[in-house]
C-alpha cells in the first residue's frame, strides 16, 4: 500500500466519522440542547479532514482545495466563538453556524464523491454539471438555511432562558 492510499484511506474514515458526528451535533442544534463532548469530537475529526485535504498531491487549484479554504477559515471562526469567546453575546450565533456549515461542506464533499465513485450516480451526472447533482446540491443548501433558521433561532431560546451567570465576589 502506497502512502497516497494510506492517507486516502484514513482521510475518508475521517470525512465519514466527522460527516456522522456532524449529524448529531446538528440535531442537538436544532434542539437547543447542548451536546459539549459530542461537539468536539465532531470539530477534531472535521479539523483532521480538512488538514489532511491538503496532504494531498497538489496539481493546481481545483474546487476541493477551494472547499478546503473556506472550511479552513469557518472552523477557525467556530472554534474562537467556542473556546476563545466561550459563545457569549454574537458568538453563539458564530459557533453555531460555523457547526452547521462545516457539516453542510462536509455533506457537499460527500455528494460530490458520491456523483464521482457510485457508477449510477457517475452516469446520471459525469461532470458534475448535470442537473440531478445540481438538484442534489440546491436540496442540501435548503435543508441547511432551514436546519440553520431553527438551530439559531432554538439556540437563542436557550441562551434567554438561562439563569444569568453569578459574579465572583
Amino acid at each position: 500500500m502506497t502512502a497516497l492510499n494510506t492517507l486516502t484511506i484514513v482521510h475518508t474514515l475521517l470525512s465519514l466519522i466527522a460527516l456522522l458526528l456532524g449529524l448529531g451535533v446538528v440535531a442537538a442544534l436544532v434542539q437547543g440542547t447542548e451536546r459539549p463532548r459530542l461537539v468536539n469530537w465532531f470539530l477534531v475529526t472535521a479539523v483532521l479532514t480538512t488538514l489532511t485535504g491538503f496532504f494531498f498531491p497538489f496539481n493546481g487549484f481545483t474546487p476541493a482545495i477551494g472547499v478546503g479554504i473556506v472550511s479552513s477559515v469557518v472552523l477557525a471562526v467556530a472554534l474562537f466563538a467556542r473556546f476563545g469567546k466561550a459563545r457569549r453575546g454574537g458568538w453563539r450565533h458564530a459557533d453555531t453556524v460555523g457547526l452547521l456549515l462545516t457539516e453542510y461542506f462536509l455533506v457537499f464533499v460527500g455528494i460530490a464523491q458520491a456523483f464521482l465513485k457510485v457508477p449510477a450516480l457517475h452516469a446520471i451526472a459525469p461532470t458534475g454539471m448535470e442537473t440531478p447533482f445540481k438538484v442534489s446540491q440546491a436540496v442540501l443548501l435548503t435543508a441547511t438555511v432551514i436546519v440553520g433558521f431553527l438551530a439559531v433561532r432554538r439556540g437563542r431560546a436557550v441562551a434567554t432562558s438561562r439563569p444569568p451567570l453569578r459574579s465572583a465576589r
